[in-house]
């Protein structure tokens, strides 16, 4: 299914029922002692990009403010959740240059790729930036991993929860009861097409991080130029 499509049927599921305030309110995200933890490789935003979003949420938070809006050091497109987040998992528990060589063996043919941000998409869950890559290097890299981590031998579960074909980035949760869901829902509607701009993907970072992708939790274990 192409990109747009897949964005185009989230958003189109899910609007009628934020408009009516049937959303899925995420209790975890003011836990304290969530300790969920996993392995991440990520692709971080440009500023350009960045303030385009942080006006987008600047405007929605204008009609809820009570909602989780994504702070722009947090904001990521994953490229795959090499370890997804659960309760109990901790550094200590592999050799992260193991991992860092896998990913180092797997990006040496990755061709040159860029993404554009455009439109906004939804679930009952939260509110996504759209992302498209151009040309197959972000397809052809997450292969290319899946493929080399499979016959590693780590520690992962990549696609355990699902196969990742987006390059979305996570921009609001939905933590409260809305407010005024039919405005909510109309000011979504007016962002379907806003681009939020244009930028060259030139490295990933490999992450120890929470669910949120918190800073003040995340630790940077390894940028790969590309």
């Amino acid at each position: 299914m192409a990109l747009t499509e897949l964005y185009d049927n989230l958003f189109n599921h899910s609007i009628g029922q934020i408009s009516q305030g049937d959303i899925e309110i995420d209790r975890r995200i003011d836990d304290q002692g969530d300790r969920r933890r996993g392995l991440t490789l990520l692709i971080k935003p440009s500023d350009e990009v960045k303030g385009q979003i942080n006006l987008f949420q600047d405007e929605m938070r204008k009609i809820d403010a009570e909602q989780y809006y994504q702070p722009m050091t947090d904001l990521h497109v994953t490229v795959l959740s090499i370890i997804s987040c659960y309760e109990g998992f901790d550094l200590n528990q592999v050799h992260v240059a193991d991992f860092e060589s896998v990913i180092a063996d797997s990006i040496r043919d990755v061709p040159k790729t860029e993404f554009l941000f455009k439109g906004i998409t939804s679930s009952r869950q939260a509110v996504m930036i759209q992302g498209f890559p151009t040309g197959d290097g972000l397809d052809r890299l997450r292969e290319c991993l899946r493929k080399n981590f499979s016959s590693s031998g780590l520690q992962q579960s990549i696609d355990s929860r699902y196969k990742l074909t987006t390059a979305h980035m996570t921009s609001l949760r939905f933590r409260k009861e809305l407010q005024s869901p039919a405005k909510f829902a109309e000011r979504l509607e007016d962002f379907r097409t806003v681009e939020f701009g244009a930028m060259p993907i030139v490295s990933l970072d490999l992450v120890y991080n929470d669910w949120y992708q918190n800073s003040s939790i995340v630790q940077l274990l390894n940028r790969f130029t590309l």
